[in-house]
């Protein structure tokens, strides 16, 4: 133990002696060390880490597939019908549960607020093992049709609007205009899923009512005890015939569509659900970052050596008076774990700034947000990572310097300065390993780059959506009863013109769907010009119900035909306007789809195809273009209704005052002009939809853009450090040369010659690497190769300019040396 205090205190006296290496060094760690701490933190948040629930690996999420619709290899929810069959005749299920996101209104004290829900049957929440801290979860009985209506609280909902009153069950809410008895409050920290909702009311479905279709809910489930996702697969595929024969089809729809529709399960893990895609992303980074952590173990690397060199002749003294290469390899090393340690714990600190940033900011697309932070696993990372820099920095220095090489030091003189090229080969060889890494690095950062240039370019389809506003508003049948489905549309046509009203708007008007805000539903569309065999199904189509002006207001340009208008709506006339893609795979062309016939359900009304509209990216740039169909959000005999009316509308407003909290708060008074107890809800400008689209293209490009600026930086620091160190240790030959007629320029040339090698087998070895690792990133890209020439060439080319400048300005000292002064330094 003396001894190894001692060695500490040697070490640290021996690095508080050379403070700008020593600053330099633990930067140079940190940030390397910070970085990797950051990105494995949300890799261990995000991906490895379970869902916070008990025994959560038996948690599923319960899809389906169906092969006989085109939807590609794409899954499709469930619906009520599988929904009671499973949970009634599953034998590898402990339980199931349905569950259907919410937008509610709640009124009766004060202002009315909109509030996020989750409408859940019974047994969702007892799935994931929550216990109430206040009151009980929902009973078999609370989810039954016609009987009385119940919420649940989560804790932070109870917090902000009760204050955390204790006495809160019992009492009563009105949602949406209907009365409801609060019977729970969840736990603090208890989130469903990803989620952030504040109220869970039970679905109350009738089953007795239900028909096939309507695959719009989500579900999860938990296996029984020692039951495999698989078992549980097959369990659950046999039941779907039961299915299909227990319940009828919708009005206009028969059995045989159902049938040639082929469902079969798809189950996931629960996490997969919550997760997503986003794994490749942070995988990618994850690598990436590691990448960064290597360059900078070079750099120090680097450091260290120039710093042993300078200990050569203390080394071989010591050598010579009875040091071992024990003793010397474990001073060596010390010196390097204690930098790295130091380095480690700085950048633990910038990590743990870094991430609390980070969470604030609540990037899009990234989930499980609150389940990020620095924890014991990450704690290890850190410390594991402190370790492996520690001994990566000093084993080239004792590879180098603690072995026979040491008694050397005693014989040479400092004519050898000049020669024994062979002490360069190591630094060398760290600046090639480093251009090869930060090369890979800068064409993932190209390729990104390539990826958001090309997302942007991509025409969306409508104008200018920074000037445009959307909120949304849900009319309840408490409100207006059902049989009044023109009275629902006149009260929204009323707040339409009290929105018109307002200065700086230059057109309003609503719909279904605005592009990118995740709204919009599928289904098949028949032609009735076209011939379909027994039981063939048409390929789904994108559905959104629209009022006049919807195109002229998003800035949807009209290809063919009109616009729907209010004679249109209020006489309920069948008509229908349609995208250029579905006019075209119908019919050939927009012209042509023009006084076409369409609809969904076999007993439904025939729409007349008035008008065809611009293809629209509903989905994201990056996403293809739905076939769509727009209907009138009023109509007679659709998909099987009589009456179907759109009471959960989306306003779309042009101005240039989009997005200011003025301009919302004059909105919501000129709604509350028409209905005082409607709330704006997800008030937001299709801008900030469009730029939410590219969310994760904009992280991974910005966070590769920084590690591969970051490994740039100290990689040609790395070459600027190799050929100072030669110009330095090479001034006696300069001197000679310069006294035999050696011009400076031929110098100068000599030494960026010399870093220009190094930078070429860098960029050799740099680009094979790539060549052999940028397929991973594939799924990333967008209307690019991962193998593009041109982004190839533009790291190439940027790397060797940048190493030539590195190379030139340490050269430009050869020129400068004055031979008579090094000569006689000599």
């Amino acid at each position: 133990m003396a001894l190894v205090q001692d060695q500490l205190k040697h070490a640290i006296r021996r690095l508080a002696r050379a403070p700008l290496f020593t600053t330099i060094t633990l930067i140079t760690l940190a940030v390397g060390v910070g970085a990797n701490t950051v990105v494995f933190s949300l890799v261990d948040g995000v991906l490895l880490r379970p869902l916070a629930y008990p025994h959560s690996e038996r948690l599923i999420g319960v899809w389906h597939k169906a092969p006989g619709i085109d939807l590609g290899n794409q899954d499709i929810n469930i619906s009520p019908s599988l929904y009671f069959i499973y949970r009634e005749r599953n034998a590898t299920l402990a339980d199931i549960g349905m569950y259907q996101g919410d937008s509610v209104t709640v009124t009766g004290t004060g202002q009315p607020e909109h509030v996020e829900g989750m409408d859940v049957t019974d047994a969702t929440l007892s799935i994931l093992g929550v216990q109430p801290e206040l009151g009980r979860l929902f009973s078999r009985r609370d989810d039954l049709p016609n009987t009385a209506k119940t919420v649940i609280l989560s804790n932070a909902y109870w917090h902000k609007r009760y204050g955390g009153d204790r006495n809160v069950i019992g009492r009563p809410v009105t949602i949406d205009g209907t009365a409801r008895e609060i019977i729970g409050v969840l736990p603090a920290g208890f989130r469903f899923l990803d989620n952030d909702d504040s109220l869970y009311l039970p679905m109350q479905l009738d089953r007795g009512k239900v028909h096939l279709g309507q695959f719009s809910y989500d579900a999860v489930a938990r296996l029984k005890p020692g039951v495999t996702q698989a078992q549980a697969s097959a369990d659950l595929q046999r039941l779907i015939p039961i299915a299909n024969r227990t319940f009828p089809p919708p009005d206009g729809l028969s059995l045989d569509l159902f049938e040639k529709a082929r469902f079969q399960v798809s189950l996931h893990p629960l996490k997969q659900d919550v997760v997503g895609d986003v794994g490749n992303v942070l995988w990618v980074l994850m690598g990436s970052i590691v990448i960064v952590l290597l360059v900078a173990c070079a750099n120090v690397a680097n450091l260290l050596l120039v710093r042993v060199e300078g200990r050569r002749q203390e080394l071989a003294i010591r050598s010579a008076l009875g040091a071992g290469r024990g003793r010397i390899t474990a001073d060596l090393l010390f010196e390097s774990f204690v930098l790295g340690i130091a380095g480690s714990a700085i950048g633990l600190a910038l990590a743990f700034g870094a991430l609390r940033v980070l969470v604030a900011l609540k990037p899009t697309g990234l989930p499980r947000l609150h389940d990020i932070g620095i924890n014991l696993p990450v704690l290890a990372f850190t410390l594991g990572a402190g370790l492996f820099v520690s001994l990566v920095i000093g084993m080239i220095p004792v590879l180098k310097y603690a072995g026979a090489n040491l008694q050397r030091g005693l014989r040479e003189g400092g004519r050898a300065q000049s020669q024994g090229r062979e002490r360069h080969r190591a630094r060398k060889a760290l600046v090639v390993v480093q251009v090869a890494l930060a090369l890979v690095l800068l064409i993932c950062s190209g390729l990104m780059i390539r990826t958001f240039t090309a997302l942007v370019n991509v025409n969306p389809g409508f104008d200018s959506p920074q000037t445009l506003q959307k909120f949304n508003v849900f009319i309840p049948d408490s409100m207006i009863p059902d049989n009044q489905g023109a009275s629902v549309i006149h009260t929204e046509q009323a707040i339409e013109d009290k929105i018109a009203a307002i200065p700086g708007v230059s057109s309003v008007s609503f719909g279904n769907a605005v592009p990118m805000d995740g709204n919009g539903w599928m289904d098949p569309v028949y032609a009735r010009d076209h011939v379909y065999k027994e039981g063939e199904i048409p390929p789904l189509r994108r559905f959104n119900f629209v009022a006049p002006r919807f195109f002229s207001t998003l800035g949807i340009r009209l290809v063919s035909g009109r616009d729907v208008t209010w004679s249109d709506i209020y006489e309920k006339r069948p008509v229908a306007i349609v995208a250029e893609r579905t006019a075209k795979e119908y019919w050939g062309s927009a012209a042509n789809a023009i006084g076409k016939q369409i609809r969904v359900g076999l007993t439904d009304d025939w729409h007349e195809v008035i008008g065809v509209a611009a293809d629209v990216h509903y989905d994201g740039v990056d996403k293809p273009v739905p076939a769509t169909v727009y209907w009138p959000v009023l109509q007679n005999h659709f998909e099987g209704q009589q009456d179907f009316v759109r009471r959960y509308v989306t306003f779309a407003i042009r101005t240039p005052r989009a997005g200011s909290a003025e301009f919302l708060g004059e909105v919501q008074r000129a709604v509350w002009s028409v209905n005082a107890n409607l709330p704006l809800a997800y008030t937001e400008t299709v801008g900030e939809l469009y730029t939410k689209s590219m969310a994760r293209t904009s992280f991974t490009l910005i966070m590769l853009c920084v590690a591969g600026g970051m490994a740039l930086l100290l990689g040609i620091v790395g070459i600027y450090g190799v050929i100072s160190y030669a110009v330095s240790q090479r001034t006696r030959e300069i001197g000679i040369r310069m006294a035999m007629g050696a011009q400076r320029n031929a110098l100068t040339g000599l030494f960026v010659r010399q870093g220009l090698l190094l930078t070429l087998i860098g960029v050799a070895f740099g680009v094979g690497a790539a060549f052999a690792t940028m397929r991973l990133m594939r799924s990333l890209l967008f209307d690019v190769s991962p193998m593009d020439p041109s982004t190839y060439m533009v790291a190439t080319m940027s790397i060797i300019v940048v190493a030539w400048l590195a190379s030139y300005l340490p050269s430009r000292r050869a020129a400068a040396v004055n031979p008579v002064d090094a000569l006689r330094a000599e």
